[in-house]
């Protein structure tokens, strides 16, 4: 999708400056994100317009997109994945580039130098704390105890190199290990994987899932994977609010909306003239507890009090 500038500015002679958003799957940028714009001054197609690029669920496809980008000479790349806002790296290091909402470890990953001092043309925002992984295990073995073998939901992404799920898995073997739990990475291609990857995890005896797909992969539908879990009696978490809201067991992570209008203030100090290098990446410092009532019950297990008490929001 590409905006247009009405005529009435563009005989004014004026620049708008155009920002390019890399999405992962989508028809259009974040809500959020737009509003946070809103909030601060802009109006699409007024001060502002957008080049709105989707990979439709194929991560193959994110270096060409970032690459048009590139061509189209947008002022700025938002980056709504930690693989878009590394494609978009592997193409400029001049553009600037805002991550938003979904990136794990940046540092880790090779985006940026460290939070404080980012260093090149990347900054923005990290919705991932280190520690995430170890926290979901310490969760699941509350409302679980006898948890012993997890899997991890991943999508297959291609030509990236380092994906956010290699650098979540590998922080998580150390937790992982000391609270006496197997960890099992299992990769889907698709949707039409999904069933393929819940029969392998009960050949492999798995009794915790760790859901990192997100809403920009594949388009994916949580409700149907939360059906799936609860087929197969899984207590599972995500750090994903909507995999609570899609029938999902627990999710605990910061809120994304937030995140996304933060994105926007980064894409305004750019603008106004602040360099990437210079602009600290955020991480979040609230995180959400949510746990599905219903999904306990169907799935036989009862949460404990205790658990219960640190919830933010309970599904009832």
């Amino acid at each position: 999708m590409l905006a247009t500038v009405p005529a009435a500015v563009a005989q004014e002679g004026k620049k708008i400056p155009w920002i390019g958003y890399l999405a992962g799957a989508g028809s259009g940028p974040s809500p959020a994100f737009i509003q946070g714009l809103r909030d601060l001054g802009y109006v699409e197609g007024k001060n502002i317009a957008f080049v709105f690029r989707t990979a439709e669920g194929e991560s193959g496809r994110y270096a060409d997109l970032a690459a048009e980008l590139v061509r189209l000479q947008v002022d700025i790349i938002v980056a709504d994945s930690s693989g878009m806002a590394l494609a978009a790296k592997k193409v400029t290091n001049t553009i600037p580039i805002v991550m938003a909402g979904l990136t794990t470890d940046p540092v880790q990953m090779g985006l940026v130098a460290s939070l404080a001092r980012p260093g090149g043309n990347v900054t923005g925002l990290t919705n991932i704390a280190g520690e995430l992984g170890g926290k979901f295990l310490e969760l699941l073995k509350e409302v679980a105890p006898k948890l012993n073998r997890v899997a991890i939901l991943r999508a297959q992404t291609a030509g990236l190199g380092v994906s956010a799920d290699d650098v979540f898995v590998k922080e998580t073997e150390v937790p992982a290990r000391a609270l006496g739990v197997q960890l099992i990475p299992v990769v889907v291609r698709g949707e039409d994987d999904f069933e393929g990857a819940f029969r392998s995890m009960t050949k492999e005896r798995v009794n915790g899932l760790i859901i990192r797909l997100f809403p920009n992969t594949y388009s994916v539908s949580f409700k149907r994977v939360a059906n799936l879990t609860m087929k197969n009696h899984l207590p599972s978490i995500s750090s994903q609010f909507a995999w609570t809201d899609g029938g999902g067991l627990m999710s605990y992570g910061a809120d994304l909306n937030i995140m996304y209008r933060r994105a926007a203030t980064y894409v305004d100090k750019i603008l106004k003239g602040a360099k990437p290098a210079d602009l600290p990446v955020e991480a979040p410092t609230k995180f959400e507890l949510r746990i599905n009532l219903k999904t306990a019950k169907q799935i036989g297990l009862t949460i404990p009090p205790t658990v219960l008490y640190r919830a933010d929001k309970v599904i009832k």
